[in-house]
């Protein structure tokens, strides 16, 4: 499955908002009535859900943003805390790797980075330039790391012990987004009113004394092959 993330050099999101947003955009996808049976995608879908299933980000800004709307996919975007960029992801519908699509097949892929949020100025260079000709600029923008998505009826936890480009962070909380859609552990109701909020989630990165010692109903192995070395368990996921 590829996603696509849009990269606003000027206004950017942060990398938290943007993982929210991929998150929200695969279940949305599974959740479907063309992800069912009988649907379009369903086929597509059903086929990458039964091998080793693979998530690839890739950034798109500008006229390649507005290319992969036009393939079959669900876009979400959510917005984050005041003076930061709104998030947006589309999910596409699962495919093989080569050949791509055209619009995808001209994106990136290799050193996915958004700003975490709590630091001024933050990049890109547009925002710094304009704190250092008037400090005042900073003022309108929240300085925080931390998930605005509070209601959220899902929670999802990054590991403390390894660091990941946006981009993987994007794939790895996708994908425990995806088990908890999944799982029949999460109770009827609360998937009910969890798709009601369009399927919101919100990200926490808990210290390491936490991480070691709780369970969650909901947890992801990385295989290893990008970026981490070895099996390493990267998100979990719980409501």
């Amino acid at each position: 499955m590829q996603i696509a993330v849009h990269y606003d050099k000027v206004h950017p999101p942060r990398r938290i908002d943007v993982a929210e947003a991929s998150a929200r955009a695969v279940v949305a996808l599974l959740a479907a009535p063309e992800a069912a049976p009988g649907g379009a995608w369903h086929e597509a879908v059903e086929y990458w859900r039964d091998g080793r299933i693979r998530k690839l980000v890739r950034r798109a800004r500008g006229r390649r943003w507005e290319e992969i709307q036009e393939l079959p996919g669900v876009t979400v975007a959510q917005a984050g805390p005041a003076g930061w960029g709104s998030a947006e992801a589309r999910a596409l519908v699962p495919g093989p790797v080569r050949p791509l699509p055209p619009a995808l097949a001209k994106t990136q892929v290799e050193g996915t980075h958004f700003p975490h949020g709590d630091e001024l100025p933050p990049p890109p260079a547009a925002i710094t330039a304009a704190v250092a000709k008037a400090p005042d600029a900073g003022r309108g923008i929240t300085l925080t790391s931390a998930s605005v998505s509070e209601q959220a009826l899902v929670t999802v936890e990054v590991t403390p012990l390894e660091e990941m480009t946006s981009g993987k962070l994007c794939a790895q909380v996708a994908h425990a987004a995806q088990l908890a859609w999944e799982s029949p552990r999460l109770p009827a109701d609360l998937r009910r009113r969890w798709a009601a909020q369009g399927y919101r989630v919100r990200v926490a990165f808990p210290s390491a004394q936490p991480w070691r010692t709780r369970k969650r109903p909901v947890s992801v192995v990385d295989a290893g092959f990008t970026e981490l070395d070895g099996p390493t368990e990267t998100t979990r996921a719980f409501w």
